[in-house]
């Protein structure tokens, strides 16, 4: 069994403290981060294999890079409410939401009941990963009929005025995912996006004009059209 220490030294043999500073610039942070990119840290995981209890450890260290791979190493089905509203809290950069969301959350039977639950939540990162939840399961989630989708849109308006970063950004996310699913969930997600054009708050413009623009874009018609 691969030790927590392995997966550290492992880790800081490809870390790149000359690319933190302008890591931090795109958002990257973390006190302890080591600068590794994403493919390194998938090798690692790839090497080490599927581990609860190893990923548990992990995500103790609280170093960005050991969360992504423990997020990367953990079985879904071992995976429980308390840990996933533990792990949450810990969310301090946008990188380390979406890789635990896409990676984890998102093929647990759980991420469904907590997209609204964390979409109500005053801080930035949990209620970005419920926004991140709705953008993979958008994209990976087959079996969900278009009515779950739909059923989500209201989540989607209520948290357009937030003008935080990374919270319009999710939810930008999230409608564009929507609308690349099929025709007639494509036709929903644009009129979604009408009505946000009308609401006041800058960042529900912005959204607005962000997701016209990717869903009226040619790659995303083409998609439709096959």
């Amino acid at each position: 069994m691969t030790s927590v220490d392995t997966v550290l030294a492992q880790l800081k043999a490809q870390a790149r403290p000359d690319q933190l500073a302008a890591m931090a610039r795109f958002g990257l942070t973390g006190d302890r981060r080591l600068g590794v990119a994403v493919p390194a840290m998938r090798r690692i995981a790839k090497q080490t294999g599927k581990d609860h209890q190893l990923a548990l450890a992990l995500w103790a260290t609280q170093i960005p890079e050991a969360m992504m791979v423990a997020s990367m190493i953990d079985r879904p089905e071992s995976v429980t409410a308390a840990q996933m509203e533990s792990w949450v809290k810990d969310f301090n950069a946008w990188d380390v939401c979406d890789q635990v969301c896409m990676n984890l959350f998102e093929k647990t039977p759980l991420a469904w009941p907590m997209i609204e639950a964390w979409s109500q939540r005053p801080e930035e990162f949990v209620k970005r990963a419920a926004f991140t939840l709705i953008a993979c399961l958008a994209w990976h989630d087959k079996q969900a009929g278009d009515e779950r989708f739909i059923a989500l849109l209201p989540l989607i308006m209520a948290a357009a005025p937030d003008g935080r970063n990374y919270v319009k950004k999710g939810v930008s996310w999230a409608l564009r995912h929507i609308g690349k699913r099929n025709a007639n969930l494509h036709s929903v997600a644009l009129a979604t996006a009408q009505e946000l054009q009308q609401l006041a708050a800058r960042s529900a413009k912005w959204i607005a004009a962000d997701v016209m623009r990717d869903l009226s874009g040619a790659t995303t018609r083409k998609r439709l059209n096959q």
